[in-house]
């Protein structure tokens, strides 16, 4: 990484006025040149070549371990009776988790006007694409007999055989599978401007025509940018209520079982948040390296990381809330089983696992409380990646605690994951990195047409200057 420091701090509060969300001295022009020459770059950095070579052979990596898995059966796994699920669930609902945080700063944020949304909100829906392919990779091969996976669906088939829509594992495929199509369009239709804009600056005929295909024939009339800002709003308020909707049917998976530990109505809140908790803690991860890889120090600034620290000083606090609140619910509802569990989490064979998520997830956010820690750069990436584990023994010591006792203790086994689980684990980091590195080399890294309403030069046009289409952006948005 290149060296980390900050030529302005914007952080500071001035009630006499906004602090600013692009510093640098940038105009419109010079804003366009910069995201622009991420792609247009004869060269991408050598820390992206190192990246993606070994993003590609940890990609390849989970290619060998899913054919290694086709051909030999889910017994190379380490699951047992009663423990079904190990790790391929645990990371299902991990990814689906760090998915989250795309829509949420997309659609959310953007219904409630929070401008500084938009320097990061490219980064998050991507985040968000290649974040659910991974989790949709897990659901498909742990079924065992994979090619009877079109089983999830509602397809006619010639036995008669249809899926229990009763289950939530059902509402699982709908639920994702709905969210992963409406991110995927939100993402796409908040690039055509910027794609349009790479098209005119094309000095090649085969950048022209690829990013001519697709920009969709935008010409930044004040016909397309209506049409453009209509779709936009009406996406965002479609998938506002998916971001909350996707993980609580994801906790149903759980919440609706009888089993203890998991049969609790605090599920869906508890997932959600934990779910936006870990998301932008992955945004912070990605966002961190590649603004000082691609020069985008400017445009991502301190107060952009700032903000995004006190989401994950409140959610973090929710998740800790959480935990403790489980544990009261359990003595308060007098079931011993339900005691015994939980008791069994923080104390039992798995302790290890439930102190490393209890200390990653509740403990050490509360030091974004410290100002000098929310704008230290190399404290904030530290603390993402500690969220980032912390979340992944979350969805652990649900599942695995669970599952290894429950009500019977002649039932009761242990569960350890294998060599291939964990490779498998490991793989699947290649299947979100490959695509993600190569949306920040040929794409546009940030939100080009956004970023330049929330920039001063907006606002005086819209006071009465002229001379461009952004401006008119401003006036919807405004």
């Amino acid at each position: 990484m290149a060296s980390i420091s900050f030529d302005y701090d914007n952080t500071l509060e001035d009630p006499r006025r906004r602090a600013p969300l692009v510093i640098g001295d940038h105009d419109y022009k010079s804003l366009t040149d910069v995201v622009c020459g991420v792609a247009e770059a004869p060269r991408p950095p050598t820390a992206w070549f190192v990246a993606f070579g070994i993003s590609t052979i940890v990609l390849a990596t989970l290619g060998a371990m899913i054919a290694y898995l086709f051909f030999s059966g889910v017994g190379v796994w380490g699951l047992n009776n009663p423990v079904g699920w190990g790790f391929d669930i645990t990371n299902f609902v991990f990814w689906v988790g760090i998915g989250h945080a795309g829509t949420l700063i997309s659609a959310i944020l953007f219904l409630f006007r929070q401008k500084w949304r938009t320097a990061i909100n490219r980064f998050a829906e991507a985040m968000t694409i290649f974040a659910v392919i991974c989790a949709l990779l897990f659901p498909g091969i742990h079924v065992g007999r994979v090619w009877m996976a079109y089983y999830m669906g509602p397809i006619p088939n010639q036995m008669a055989m249809w899926p229990q829509f009763r289950s939530p594992l059902l509402w699982d495929v709908f639920a994702v599978g709905t969210y992963f199509s409406v991110s995927l369009l939100f993402w796409y239709l908040g690039m055509v401007p910027d794609l349009a804009t790479l098209r005119d600056r094309a000095t090649t005929k085969i950048r022209q025509i690829g990013y001519g295909i697709v920009s969709l024939g935008w010409n930044g009339s004040a016909r397309h940018w209506h049409r453009y800002e209509r779709a936009y709003l009406i996406l965002a308020a479609l998938s506002t209520p998916l971001v909350l909707s996707v993980h609580s049917v994801v906790s149903f998976d759980f919440a609706t079982s009888v089993l203890p530990g998991w049969h609790t109505t605090i599920f869906p809140p508890y997932f959600v948040a934990g779910a936006i908790f870990s998301g932008f803690a992955m945004v912070m991860t990605l966002a961190i390296p590649a603004r000082e890889l691609f020069g985008l120090k400017d445009i991502i600034t301190l107060r952009h990381m700032d903000n995004m620290n006190k989401i994950m000083l409140a959610t973090g606090t929710m998740v800790g809330y959480a935990y403790t609140i489980e544990f009261f619910i359990a003595w308060y509802g007098g079931n011993l089983v339900e005691r015994f569990v939980f008791v069994n989490r923080a104390f039992g064979p798995y302790a290890w696992a439930y102190w490393i998520m209890f200390s990653c997830n509740a403990f050490i956010p509360q030091l974004f409380w410290i100002k000098k820690v929310r704008t230290n750069i190399w404290a904030m990436f530290t603390i993402s990646l500690l969220v980032n584990v912390g979340m992944w023994f979350e969805r652990f010591v649900i599942i695995v605690t669970s599952l290894a006792s429950d009500f019977l203790p002649s039932a009761w086994d242990s569960y350890r994951p294998t060599w291939v689980e964990i490779l498998t684990f490991i793989g699947s980091f290649g299947l979100f990195m490959v695509p993600f590195l190569l949306f920040c080399r040929y794409l546009p890294v940030i939100a080009m047409a956004e970023v330049k309403t929330v920039m001063p030069h907006a606002h005086r046009h819209a006071a009465g200057s002229h001379g461009h289409t952004a401006p008119a952006l401003t006036e919807v948005r405004a």
